[in-house]
């Protein structure tokens, strides 16, 4: 929002770490085609100003056809980022066997977002006090679980609006939530440590807000898609119809055409994520692309999901390969990070690392509380059944003397002959240079942190339930996407 600045004096983000961050569990990507070819070649009140929206999503920094676009050198023997399978049929387990990762193989080191946030921490301090005790003490207008987006805006917000103190408990060792990046040591190259993230929006109120931040770059979010062993734009347009199906369409007129054909018309809204894929792209695309990524990435069909998991993805008559139609595209010039470190600054803003709000809260004393975590774990003591997320695994690795190892940031695998859904290379965005680079495989997991609800009848009827005792609750706001249990 475009509030006063008045009432809150900037200073230095209050942080009290609380212990070391664990080790993360390790994956390993298998992609089987590009496995037989190496083989082959042997290889309360609240302010009013709207909270600014983010979407997380993967990007592509350029606009040419695939085949155009950078080099890519032969990875040496012992940095080879595909090794090989004992099984590429169960998504859910180590393709990899008994295997041991090679040293570029494995994800960033462990502990390497702590050691990237004690950066953070020589620029921002650790503010007034260093004991969590004395955070304990006293009494805050606010307070937040969450050092995300939600929470990190609405204490920003109380703080210049209305010149209110804020309490952050982060159960993580940094700031920022998913949207936490840092320079990775051994390339020089800023990387995030949960997947690429772009920020849109229509609104002109929330791009002037972001901008009290930092500076941002344009940016305009593509997706390439790797689907029969070419590379296509994502979200389906005409080149991806001609591409995959060996068309000719022209112009927007034979794309209307060709897909008023293609696609099936119900005599009623789509009720689950197949009908609204067949109502969009019909049946070819839909087993081509729609179908094999969504069981990737959910171990679910697509009609045994909600249609707004479909309803997301956009589908173009046209030649446009953007993936979001939003005026105002960007990412911060210099890092996520560094916006959410401005962000906190006002000295009447205290924020916790490495700290559980389940083993704190009963020392915290708040007049309003705003919740962002899953909320069935706010339940939990309740003993009801939990909802059902699906969470990611990035696998981290390394080219050496290659300029780029994909011809674009992000590209998806929506087919079954690759166990990870999409590769993240992150020296596309902001024209990054190095003389390696680095790139994450993502691989859908049930365990770790809780990213995407499952949006199924049987967790919707859940959910209902959750919402309706925390709709009783005085003095606390579930917001965000896991507090909603949104997708």
């Amino acid at each position: 929002g475009k509030g006063t600045d008045g009432g809150s004096e900037k200073t230095s983000v209050k942080l009290v770490p609380a212990k070391e961050a664990g080790g993360e569990k390790e994956m390993v990507p298998v992609d089987a085609d590009e496995e037989a070819d190496a083989n082959a070649k042997q290889k309360g009140s609240t302010p009013d100003d709207a909270v600014a929206k983010q979407e997380g999503g993967s990007e592509n920094k350029e606009t040419e056809p695939a085949s155009k676009k950078g080099t890519k050198k032969d990875v040496k023997k012992d940095e080879d980022p595909l090794p090989k399978p004992a099984s590429t049929d169960d998504l859910k387990g180590d393709p990899t066997g008994e295997k041991e990762a090679t040293d570029t193989e494995k994800k960033a080191p462990t502990g390497m977002a702590a050691k990237a946030f004690s950066l953070v921490k020589s620029v921002v301090g650790l503010g007034k006090k260093g004991a969590k005790e004395d955070v304990f003490d006293v009494e805050y207008d606010n307070c937040m679980v969450g050092a995300g987006l939600s929470g990190s805006v609405i204490a920003e917000r109380y703080a210049t609006l209305l010149n209110q103190t804020s309490l952050i408990v982060e159960k993580r060792d940094h700031i920022g939530g998913n949207c936490f990046d840092y320079v990775d040591e051994e390339t020089g190259i800023r990387v995030s440590k949960y997947g690429a993230h772009l920020f849109h929006t229509k609104h002109e109120q929330v791009w002037d807000y972001v901008h009290r931040f930092g500076p941002w770059t344009h940016y305009e979010h593509r997706v390439i898609g790797k689907v029969d062993d070419k590379y296509v734009p994502i979200p389906v347009n005409i080149e991806t119809v001609n591409t995959l199906l060996n068309l000719t369409i022209k112009d927007s007129d034979e794309m209307d055409a060709w897909l008023k054909e293609e696609q099936v018309h119900y005599d009623h809204e789509p009720v689950n994520s197949e009908e609204m894929a067949l109502s969009r792209v019909g049946k070819r695309l839909y087993e081509k692309i729609f179908k094999p990524y969504t069981y990737k990435q959910w171990v679910k069909y697509p009609a045994d999901l909600g249609p707004e998991v479909m309803a997301r993805i956009p589908v173009r008559n046209d030649n446009d390969t953007r993936y979001f139609s939003d005026p105002h595209q960007a990412l911060p010039s210099e890092g996520y990070t560094s916006i959410f470190n401005e962000m906190l600054s006002s000295n009447k803003i205290t924020t916790l690392l490495n700290t559980d709000y389940f083993d704190v809260k009963d020392k915290m004393k708040c007049k309003r509380l705003y919740y962002t975590g899953p909320i069935d774990a706010y339940y939990a003591h309740l003993g009801l059944d939990k909802l059902e997320y699906r969470s990611l695994t990035f696998h981290r690795a390394v080219a050496k003397d290659t300029e780029f190892y994909q011809p674009a940031a992000v590209v998806n695998h929506p087919q079954e002959t690759a166990n990870f859904t999409r590769v993240v290379e992150y020296k596309h965005l902001l024209d990054q240079k190095s003389d390696h680079t680095v790139y994450f495989y993502e691989i859908s997991s049930d365990e770790g942190d809780p990213y995407y609800p499952v949006p199924d009848q049987k967790n919707k009827d859940l959910y209902k339930k959750y919402q309706g005792m925390a709709e009783k609750e005085k003095d606390v706001t579930f917001v965000g996407r896991l507090a909603n249990y949104k997708y």
